[in-house]
């Protein structure tokens, strides 16, 4: 009499990375600079807060909460859309990817034309770095923080063109997921920056 064995059907493989840096080390020495230096700035943010109270109150109401607002949506809506790149392309859906990436790069792009009419807006106000202060400081802090957007938006062309040219798969995309390190942490210091010149101040 023959018997026959009969096997479990096999589980598929899961992949578990565990102690992984997202992206690469040289990002996040980037990253850790970026972030020193605007703790440097919002320590000067603060000192010139306590000696100068009613000129960053006063300095405050001027600016415009709209502006603001809107950039801080930009640079969340942004942000959430190259994560969604990035979960993409984990996934194995390199087309989909392509496109979350596209749709973060397209909202990005808003950040610097809201910024320009914003600026526009507080010039003919006389609203300048010398108008006090609180201007002083909130120009350091906005345009620093634009000059780092715009280097994170060049990092989105680059890494758009990489992924047309099939540079990403599921099994590597460390150079996605660099970018999406710097611009999350980019974003975050947006945060912090709104709340104290739009906000709090």
């Amino acid at each position: 009499m023959t018997t026959l064995a009969i096997e479990a059907p096999s589980r598929p493989q899961v992949r578990t990375v565990t102690g992984r840096i997202p992206g690469n080390r040289g990002m996040w020495a980037g990253i850790t600079c970026e972030f020193v230096e605007f703790i440097v700035l919002f320590a000067v943010y603060f000192v010139a807060r306590a000696h100068f109270p009613d000129a960053f109150e006063q300095g405050a109401q001027r600016l415009s909460l709209a502006s603001g607002t809107a950039i801080t949506l930009i640079m969340v809506t942004s942000s959430f859309f190259i994560a969604c790149s990035v979960a993409t392309i984990r996934a194995g859906r390199r087309r989909q990817s392509f496109w979350w990436l596209v749709a973060g790069l397209v909202v990005a792009l808003g950040y610097p034309v809201v910024k320009f009419f914003e600026v526009q807006a507080n010039l003919a106000q006389g609203i300048n770095g010398e108008a006090g202060i609180f201007f002083t400081v909130y120009y350091y802090l906005t345009i620093n923080h634009l000059v780092h957007s715009f280097w994170g938006i060049l990092g989105i062309f680059w890494v758009l063109a990489r992924h047309l040219g099939g540079a990403y798969s599921s099994d590597d995309y460390s150079g996605l997921e660099a970018l999406a390190s710097y611009w999350h942490a980019t974003d975050i210091i947006w945060l912090v920056i709104f709340q104290l010149c739009y906000v709090l101040a």
